[in-house]
């Protein structure tokens, strides 16, 4: 009787362990949602009757992380749909996907034991790799619209400077499950003052973060809004990204490994860049962005 017990305990054992590490490496699907008329009003742009016609009213982007015991990768898996029909979006389409989270044709892959972050992308026919990390920026605003300026063309004053909202981190007792997994809350509040009807007001958005510490390893769909564990949904006002399944198999270091084949770029010569590419964007006057301009996702 004991020698069938024990050989009861070590089967259970052995599939206990292979159960284990059977979940160390997969792949989970996220979808993003992005209402772009939504986004500009809750940062207090103000949309031209003709541009709000021609806004798709939702805008969805597929994406996928794959992940083993060491690394993982994050990119998108198929062209944009809006919700008048049209694949890629075109120009807004572009600029609206930077703002949905790691979003764009960007791709980021990460290193477990040292939290490295890097992120891939092309810019102006060149490919880039970018040092990066997970975290909640203050920088910027959480929404669309954050640091971008000031919104009327015929204005050739210099921009204002923008002030960093206030941030605050809430964590709650809420949890829900997402693609089978235990989440848990982290609201994060962002207050920043604002003139709306020649008035000066504090406006304040709220992004609610909802991650799991089952999986062992930290990420976020948004590097920029991260707080703990592995972020498997970001619900803001007008944009959420949520994981939508997960499947557990085997994936190759290969898939999540970043390739060795691209110009490296600091933080703030990519920002150089950019700024740059904005002055001529608004030097040309036409207020249609155009294809080259890439646009990073939220506090970039």
């Amino acid at each position: 009787m004991k020698k069938i017990i024990f050989a009861l305990f070590g089967v259970l054992s052995i599939a206990s362990v292979a159960n284990a590490q059977k979940k160390t490496s997969g792949a989970i699907q996220f979808e993003t949602t992005i209402d772009p008329a939504a986004m500009m009003a809750a940062s207090g742009v103000k949309i031209p009757e003709q541009m709000a016609a021609r806004m798709p009213s939702s805008s969805k982007s597929n994406f996928e992380l794959l992940f083993n015991a060491t690394n993982a990768s994050y990119m998108p898996v198929e062209e944009t749909e809006d919700s008048n029909g049209a694949g890629g979006g075109g120009g807004m389409g572009r600029m609206m996907r930077g703002f949905g989270g790691a979003g764009g044709n960007r791709e980021y892959y990460y290193t477990f034991a040292d939290k490295k972050l890097v992120e891939v992308f092309d810019l102006s026919d060149t490919t880039y790799v970018m040092q990066s990390s997970l975290k909640l920026n203050t920088s910027a605003g959480l929404g669309f619209g954050g640091g971008m300026g000031r919104n009327n063309p015929n204005d050739t004053t210099k921009p204002k400077p923008v002030v960093p909202p206030k941030i605050e981190v809430v964590k709650t007792d809420a949890t829900k499950q997402i693609a089978g997994l235990t989440c848990h809350e982290a609201i994060v509040k962002s207050t920043r003052s604002m003139k709306i009807l020649d008035m000066d007001k504090d406006v304040t958005e709220e992004t609610h973060i909802w991650y799991t510490n089952d999986l062992g390893f930290d990420f976020s769909p948004n590097p920029n809004l991260w707080t703990e564990g592995t972020v498997l949904a970001i619900e803001g006002r007008g944009t959420s990204t949520i994981a939508k399944s997960i499947e557990y198999r085997n994936v190759s270091i290969k898939d999540v490994t970043a390739p060795k084949k691209a110009t490296p770029i600091t933080e703030a010569e990519y920002k150089v860049k950019m700024e740059n590419m904005m002055k001529r964007f608004r030097g040309n006057g036409n207020g249609r962005p155009g294809g080259a301009v890439v646009v990073r996702g939220f506090g970039g």
